[in-house]
């Protein structure tokens, strides 16, 4: 008996997936749970496990291509049908040549009926104009992009599933208004540079052109909006070492011990917490001209991956100790290079840390992960001379940068949530560790 394999949809807002690559080709043989393909949606990459054991008979969704959740992708043969796999997969490429000839005398009305059918519905959504009909057409970042920049969502053809309105058709949208706008506002004018079409590029002779992985545009796309939305401003702090070196030596043997792994990132994501908590304005949003404080601290730990980049999420940091901080980072980023995330574990962070300092970087300026209003960028921690009580020492030194919108945080607040971070790491308890 065979069994259907269909795009999964990892979270309530996503509708479509993209197939990034088939672990298993037609004839393969795999287990059930065993890795089947790769997805690509808006909240995660994920390797998706097959949901039964046998024979892959057929795959009908070629890599590249995006399609609905509870779309039919791959069907799995019975192991004791194998042989009997390729006729099913014959047979419908039997009907694929029937098709093409009584469908050629009338093109016409067969794409009206499977592309402009979706549409249709999405008409009326734009003469009601209400909640539920948006919500059905976009989801909640395309929503959120839309009141920021006071668009109406029931004016913009979508281009996704059903009419749904993309990320990409609202910052088209958005390029289009502002070039149509007044010249005059500062506004437009200061946006309007990234509209206007990139000079075209040849490429020359051994040039190598590719296409954009799906996380890849995710991430351009996100970088850009959040440059367009928040005014950056970075403050840069250097921070003493010493200290947490002298603990890390005394006790990492102990956290070993208890299964977690005593890191610098350790120690700084627990300052940032007790930071967050004398600073709440830090840990904030902004929606529209209202400044949403949460409630809950979440974290968000940059993770570099070999094709991308992806931000998962220590949920209720505040409630956890120094052990409990190391476990549930090296967890996530573990699970994050393995494509293991769930689409819960890489939203809903309050505030980001980056760590380009793993790579050697001395400090960077990070970009802020929206809808957050901070981000910390942590550089390498190295040896060098510094001046201590007018005589020069060598001492582990790092730059922490903190990336913040400078909507809602004034510099002295900034550098306010900085001094005790930076308070914190250089003279850390012992005893709290």
């Amino acid at each position: 008996m065979s069994t259907d394999v269909v795009m999964p949809q990892m979270g309530e807002s996503i509708a479509e997936g993209t197939i990034v690559r088939w672990i298993k080709k037609v004839g393969d043989k795999v287990d059930r749970d065993e890795p089947l393909f790769e997805i690509s949606t808006d909240k995660v990459d994920a390797e998706i496990p097959s949901p039964a054991g046998g024979v892959v008979s057929e795959i009908r969704v070629k890599e590249g291509e995006t399609v609905p959740v509870n779309s039919v992708v791959a069907v799995i043969g019975a192991a004791g049908e194998a042989a009997a796999a390729p006729p099913p997969a014959a047979a419908p490429a039997a009907p694929a040549k029937q098709t093409p000839a009584p469908q050629e005398p009338k093109p016409a009305p067969a794409p009206p009926a499977a592309v402009q059918a979706p549409p249709v519905p999405a008409r009326p959504p734009a003469d009601q104009k209400g909640e539920d009909a948006v919500r059905e057409r976009s989801s909640p970042l395309v929503r959120k992009i839309a009141k920021e920049h006071n668009v109406d969502i029931s004016q913009i053809q979508g281009t996704g599933i059903a009419g749904r309105v993309t990320k990409d058709d609202i910052l088209a949208y958005i390029g289009e208004e502002r070039q149509e706008g007044q010249a005059g506002r500062a506004a437009p004018a200061s946006t309007t540079a990234p509209v206007p079409p990139a000079p075209k590029f040849t490429p020359g002779q051994g040039d190598v052109v590719e296409k954009m992985s799906p996380m890849r545009k995710k991430i351009s796309e996100h970088m850009v909006l959040s440059r367009r939305t928040s005014a950056h401003v970075h403050s840069v702090f250097e921070v003493n070492f010493t200290r947490l070196a002298q603990i890390r030596d005394a006790r990492k043997a102990e956290f070993e011990r208890a299964g977690a792994k005593l890191t610098y990132m350790s120690f700084i994501t627990k300052a940032v917490v007790d930071a967050l908590r004398e600073v709440p304005i830090v840990n904030a949003s902004v929606d529209g001209d209202s400044i949403v404080y949460h409630r809950e601290i979440n974290i968000g730990i940059a993770v570099a991956l070999d094709w991308g980049l992806i931000v998962p999420v220590v949920k209720r940091a505040d409630e956890k100790n120094l052990v409990g901080l190391s476990r549930a980072i090296a967890d996530l980023a573990g699970r994050a290079r393995s494509k293991q995330l769930k689409p819960d574990e890489v939203s809903g962070g309050t505030f980001t840390i980056t760590n380009p300092g793993v790579f050697g970087a001395l400090f960077g300026t990070p970009i802020i992960n929206q809808p957050q209003v901070a981000i910390l960028g942590v550089g390498n921690v190295e040896k060098r001379p510094v001046v201590i009580d007018d005589a020069i020492a060598v001492r582990p030194m790092a730059y922490l940068t903190l990336g913040y919108d400078h909507r809602v945080i004034d510099g002295a607040v900034a550098d306010h949530f900085m001094s005790h971070v930076k308070r914190a790491l250089e003279n850390w308890d012992p005893n709290t560790v």
